[in-house]
């Protein structure tokens, strides 16, 4: 079992930066893929970056490439992802997960936290 809990959301102006922070806790998370997705209203829910459990590999969707950078530190139980630039079209609320599946897909996260909003405004 793995606990996920998201913080760092809140609101900024088109341009700036966030840092969302996802900290885990339960067994076994420095084997677990780490992905955030997001859903923004009246939306359905997207994959925005994933990160392997060394940290070695990295997926990003292509509408956040270039702008965010997704880390993770093991021995603090915790991923990072840094979001600059930032877009109205940013505004959502960003989700962690964990799979040992494959990273870009959302079926495969067996868990999840409870979300953090980001909104962006123009």
């Amino acid at each position: 079992q793995v606990q996920l809990a998201e913080s760092g959301g809140g609101l900024v102006q088109a341009g700036g930066s966030l840092r969302l922070s996802c900290a885990a806790s339960g067994r076994t998370f420095s084997y677990y893929y780490i992905g955030w997705f997001r859903q923004a209203p009246g939306k359905e829910r997207e994959f925005v970056a994933a990160i392997s459990w060394s940290g070695g590999s990295t997926y990003y969707a292509d509408s956040v490439k270039g702008r965010f950078t997704i880390s993770r530190d093991n021995a603090k139980n915790t991923v990072l992802l840094q979001m600059n630039s930032l877009k109205p079209e940013d505004t959502a609320v960003y989700y962690c997960a964990a799979t040992n599946s494959r990273p870009t897909y959302e079926s495969g996260y067996d868990y999840w936290g409870q979300g953090t909003q980001v909104t962006v405004s123009s």
